[in-house]
């Protein structure tokens, strides 16, 4: 026997003994998950517990990449664990995650990340439909866009929370390439007609007007339901992501059209549940103010004198009154942070109200 085969065995042994250690601890750490679900259930016999905590999640993330000393970056830690914690939080309770559908959608990849893949996906045809579900506890948790680096906010996002009694319970940032796409024996010289959601046509303008600029533009609710609809549509093409080819059986003519290569959409995790404090959190909140002199200054104020970060703010109509409005604010820090506390009672003095949206775990960055 060679030397180098007789290393390459060593190392195959090697690696079938981590394999070994590797599932051991799979599974006593799923008994640990059941353990925790029996203590919760015993504590509180008469109130359905909660078992998914965002907050511990974030927790369990964060110190894995601080111990994550290579070769595998902390993306593709953190997407092992993912599916570690998504698998053992099956066994204590299946979740039900309704979110923008169908199949195939950035929302449906947006859920798989953050949630894992040992949930069980509801596709929505619309965000409303999305927040109903949650709201009539048909589903444990919904995943909705809010907003995209190009393109900007997604104002009826924002305006569901308006009535809205659900809790904003996570973000997930999601970067975004998209895909021009044909049934196979389509040409695609033959395109007369993109399908697409109208964010994603906007978001590839520049490179179809290079490209297809006698096709029509069509906006649809999803991508997701773009890629099913060219199925068996001649001279159609639809802008999806890349997953939408294999669930689809299409063709992809050319990828990560998008006019930024740097594209990002923002989605919100919503429940029914507040979160508790992680560390490193972020804050909503809707804020309605007289119409009068000043009263954006003593809005913004308060986040300034007592140095809070302001991520995001978008003025929405409200629901009042012509020409009344209302501000989404998000910020960093928790709502039960002393500081945050101060802010909140400093707005609340001038405002006529604020409603606290959520606080939640920042994305993780990788």
């Amino acid at each position: 026997m060679s030397k180098e085969k007789s290393q390459l065995e060593e190392l195959r042994d090697r690696i079938d003994a981590l394999d070994e250690e590797i599932l051991k601890l799979l599974n006593e750490r799923a008994q640990c998950a059941l353990d925790v679900a029996d203590v919760k259930l015993k504590d509180s016999p008469n109130v359905t517990p909660v078992f998914y905590r965002p907050e511990r999640e974030a927790q369990v993330f964060r110190h894995v990449m601080d111990l994550n000393e290579g070769p595998l970056s902390n993306e593709k830690v953190t997407q092992v664990f993912r599916q570690v914690m998504s698998a053992c939080l099956a066994l204590e309770q299946p979740l039900k995650v309704a979110y923008l559908g169908p199949e195939g959608t950035f929302t449906h990849i947006a859920t798989r990340k953050n949630f894992g893949d040992s949930v069980v996906g509801l596709p929505m045809v619309t965000q409303d439909d999305v927040f109903r579900e949650v709201e009539s506890e048909s589903s444990n948790y919904g995943v909705v866009p809010v907003e995209n680096s190009t393109e900007g906010v997604i104002s009826h996002t924002l305006d569901n929370f308006l009535d809205s009694t659900l809790k904003i319970c996570g973000e997930v940032q999601l970067p975004v390439h998209h895909y021009l796409m044909v049934p196979d024996g389509t040409d695609d010289v033959d395109i007369e007609r993109i399908y697409s959601h109208q964010q994603t046509l906007g978001q590839c303008r520049r490179w179809l007007e290079a490209h297809y600029p006698r096709a029509a533009k069509i906006a649809l609710t999803s991508n997701g339901e773009a890629a099913r609809r060219i199925a068996d549509e001649k001279g159609a093409a639809a802008i999806a992501p890349e997953i939408c080819a294999d669930i689809y059986d299409l063709r992809v003519v050319s990828g990560k059209i998008e006019d930024r290569s740097d594209n990002t959409t923002r989605f919100l995790v919503i429940g029914r549940e507040d979160v508790g404090v992680s560390g490193k959190d972020k804050t909503s909140i809707i804020v309605s103010t007289q119409n009068q002199p000043g009263a954006l200054y003593k809005l913004l104020e308060p986040f300034h004198r007592h140095r809070v970060s302001l991520t995001s703010i978008e003025t929405r109509p409200s629901r009042t009154g012509v020409w009344s409005y209302v501000f989404f604010i998000d910020f960093e820090g928790h709502s039960n942070d002393a500081k945050i506390i101060e802010v909140l009672n400093d707005i609340d003095k001038d405002a006529l109200e604020v409603k606290i949206l959520g606080s939640y775990p920042r994305a993780l960055t990788n």
